[in-house]
């Protein structure tokens, strides 16, 4: 082998170490109910997260409705569109939802949903 197989082995090595965890508070992202298109896409795009990159429109958008660094993921399937609502910490990419898109607005109770999860996740975190 190349001494360049043994590097970029090594960077590869090294930059899985650097990304930032999925912590998963709510949800799933699986076939089915999700195409295997659209868990693909969603993989991708949270991979992309985990690694630092910052994804604007059309695939996230901001959701300061929910909280500062908040965030959904923006995927559509063959005959649905799904939002994956996340959050940006320093640490980690933390996902507060996953769900199906059914109106124009996010619903309420989705909204009040992630913002308890998040303050429960950040009282549990500051405890440790």
């Amino acid at each position: 082998m190349s001494a360049l197989t043994y590097i970029s082995r090594d960077i590869v090595l090294l930059l899985a170490s650097v990304d930032k965890p999925l912590v998963w508070l709510s949800g799933e992202i699986k076939t089915p109910p999700f195409s295997a298109a659209a868990r693909c896409e969603a993989g991708v795009l949270l991979r992309q997260l985990q690694a630092g990159v910052k994804l604007g429109m059309p695939h996230s958008r901001p959701m300061s409705s929910i909280g500062v660094r908040c965030h959904e993921l923006r995927i559509v399937d063959d005959n649905k569109t799904w939002r994956v609502v996340y959050r940006l910490d320093p640490d980690a990419v933390i996902i507060a939802d996953v769900f199906q898109k059914t109106t124009r607005q996010t619903p309420a109770r989705v909204i009040a949903a992630c913002t308890r999860r998040l303050k429960r996740y950040d009282q549990v975190t500051r405890e440790d």
